[in-house]
């Protein structure tokens, strides 16, 4: 078989990591990893700096964009995110160039805006702008030609790296731990009408595999677990897992009960010789609120990924005790 090269743009961020170490583990690519913090470090706002440090490159065959920039606004966040995804395509040489894979997500159905229309297809309407998401897919559908696209569209994705924003297995393992310190029950934090939420995750493992997998089709793929689960029924598992006991759920925001609580996780660190400061495990506040405020379902169908060969399952509790396994394991948690 052809060795392949690979350039993951975003590749320290929880779904960038996963998909480097999957491409790694396969044998069969050359794998090169762009991040602000670490591996070849590219500012992709910048087009000379990224045509200067890429078009260095030769012989890439793939591209897995998974980077993304934070602004405070959904307007504010189309600008720097197309042009990221712009100057590397622009920079890569075209010549060796196979397959473009663009990470979305749920925001292509208007998810983030409120109710939608569960479960979501990929041919469903789209929605009123600004979506950088879609300017993203549009622009690639826009430059294919010599080479294919994939557009992947994840739910909340499950992983282990820290210092991410969007790491929820981490929010609910910390809340938890610090919970326990406490002496408190694990309440749910987040809107009433949440707790009875149908809900599904999709594992950052399972992610990498079909992000691999569809680099030999075209279009974009809802992938997640394959099943469906509601805070009701899991949430007390959950706790049982850390030796808790759940009480009535609480309405809080995580980023306000959770800002005073550095010194006390410093302590724990110390006692328990965790390897993770207050600042590593601590980014994913606001994204733990976003998360728990779904008072609707959030769902997609992932017949269309299964109907082309995709047929990978991961069961979403089981995932979350492996995720914690490792972040005890890794010394995160007490």
């Amino acid at each position: 078989m052809e060795r392949k090269t690979a350039l993951v743009a975003g590749a320290n961020g929880i779904i960038g990591r996963n998909l480097v170490e999957h491409l790694r583990a396969d044998g069969n690519w050359d794998v090169i990893g762009l991040s602000r913090t670490s591996g070849l470090a590219v500012d992709l706002l910048d087009p000379v700096d990224t045509r200067a440090k890429i078009g260095a490159l030769t012989g890439v065959t793939h591209l897995f964009y998974a980077a993304y920039q934070d602004r405070p606004t959904w307007a504010e966040l189309v600008p720097p995110n197309l042009a990221m995804l712009t100057n590397l395509v622009d920079a890569v040489d075209p010549a060796a160039l196979e397959h473009v894979s663009l990470m979305q997500g749920y925001k292509v159905y208007g998810a983030h805006l409120g109710p939608f229309k569960t479960p979501a297809r990929e041919t469903d309407a789209g929605h009123m702008p600004p979506e950088f998401n879609v300017d993203q897919q549009q622009f690639l559908e826009r430059r294919a030609g010599s080479w294919t696209w994939s557009a992947i569209r994840p739910s909340v994705v499950g992983g282990t790296a820290l210092g991410n924003p969007m790491n929820l297995a981490l929010v609910i393992a910390v809340y938890a731990s610090i919970s326990k310190e406490l002496g408190l029950p694990l309440r749910f934090p987040g809107k009433p009408g949440a707790y009875d939420s149908l809900l599904e995750m999709t594992d950052a493992s399972l992610l990498a595999d079909a992000t691999v997998w569809a680099t030999g089709h075209e279009g974009a793929f809802n992938i997640a677990n394959g099943d469906l689960f509601r805070w009701s029924e899991l949430w007390p598992k959950l706790a049982a897992y850390f030796g808790l006991e759940v009480a009535p759920p609480l309405r809080m925001s995580l980023v306000d009960v959770m800002a005073d609580k550095a010194p006390l996780w410093t302590a724990l660190a110390a006692e328990h010789g965790l390897t993770a400061s207050y600042q590593d495990v601590s980014a994913s506040w606001a994204f733990g609120d976003f998360v728990f405020g779904w008072d609707y379902d959030m769902f997609a169908d992932t017949s269309k990924s299964r109907r082309a060969g995709f047929h990978t399952y991961v069961e979403t509790e089981q995932m979350f005790y492996r995720l914690f396994d490792e972040f005890r394991k890794a010394r995160v948690i007490p």
